[in-house]
């Protein structure tokens, strides 16, 4: 598993009055301290303030790349601003997201093949998410297709089974498991599977807790990447040793720097 670094977002208020005031040095500071931690990707939002979101997601964009070799993922729900951001992209980035809704498949997998671009695909629809394993797999099955339907490989589609906060959905833990598990038989070569790790531990104490127990006991039901906290040292220890015991990295007594240093991988 890697990790897809989280904080250069404009929900953040440093970010957003770093978009409001166009200075690069909050963002490149965070670029930097990300990849420096080990995250492989860097996740640009905008956030909702952002009174330009085109104009604000090539700003980032641009600034991230003057710091930073990583490839990018391009977070919003507006693809005109996932556009401007590919446009301006000088690496393969990552789309975040599509659900699993006709005609928003039918306007993002286009957009990934135009721009070499991945896609990160959600296991829901104008209904909402499933409560159960089974649901979000015929809603992943839906996504493969669409994406095939488009010349984009499965290797090309990370699937996100959707977590939801252990304190007001727990039940939904085991069929998040369930669901990353079953996904590696959908196609071949199977699709990718990725989680907003955060999510696990919105609204709870002890929030650095769940979130890495979460991210270790998904590693072992075959998660391919998270969107987290890359600063968090223990998270970053733990998904390391966990992909040692799961026989994914060869043991050595430096795995955690070395798990730290494949960023320098590009894996899109």
């Amino acid at each position: 598993m890697f990790i897809i670094g989280e904080r250069i977002n404009g929900s953040f208020q440093d970010i957003a009055r770093a978009i409001r005031e166009q200075d690069p040095r909050p963002v490149q500071a965070w670029v930097r301290k990300q990849e420096a931690a080990g995250a492989r990707y860097l996740d640009l939002n905008t956030g909702p303030a952002a009174r330009e979101p085109l104009k604000a997601m090539r700003w980032l964009v641009e600034v991230a790349q003057e710091a930073s070799t990583l490839s990018l993922s391009l977070d919003s729900s507006n693809y005109e601003v996932i556009e401007a951001g590919l446009e301006v992209c000088r690496r393969p980035a990552l789309i975040n997201s599509v659900p699993a809704e006709e005609p928003k498949m039918q306007c993002v997998f286009p957009l990934a093949k135009k721009y070499k671009a991945a896609v990160i695909g959600l296991t829901m629809n104008e209904r909402g998410i499933p409560k159960d394993a089974e649901s979000r797999l015929a809603l992943a099955m839906e996504l493969v297709l669409a994406a095939d339907s488009c010349g984009l490989s499965p290797d090309d589609l990370y699937l996100d089974p959707l977590v939801l906060p252990c304190n007001v959905g727990q039940n939904h833990g085991p069929e998040v498991m369930q669901t990353l598990r079953q996904i590696k038989l959908l196609s071949n070569p199977p699709p990718r599977t990725v989680v907003g790790l955060s999510n696990i531990s919105q609204g709870t104490g002890n929030r650095q807790l769940i979130n890495r127990t979460f991210a270790v006991m998904a590693v072992a039901c075959g998660l391919d990447a998270a969107i987290a906290d890359a600063t968090d040292g223990q998270l970053m220890e733990a998904v390391a040793t966990a992909r040692i015991i799961m026989n994914l990295d060869i043991y050595c007594d430096s795995y955690v720097e070395l798990y730290r240093k494949q960023n320098t991988v590009h894996w899109i």
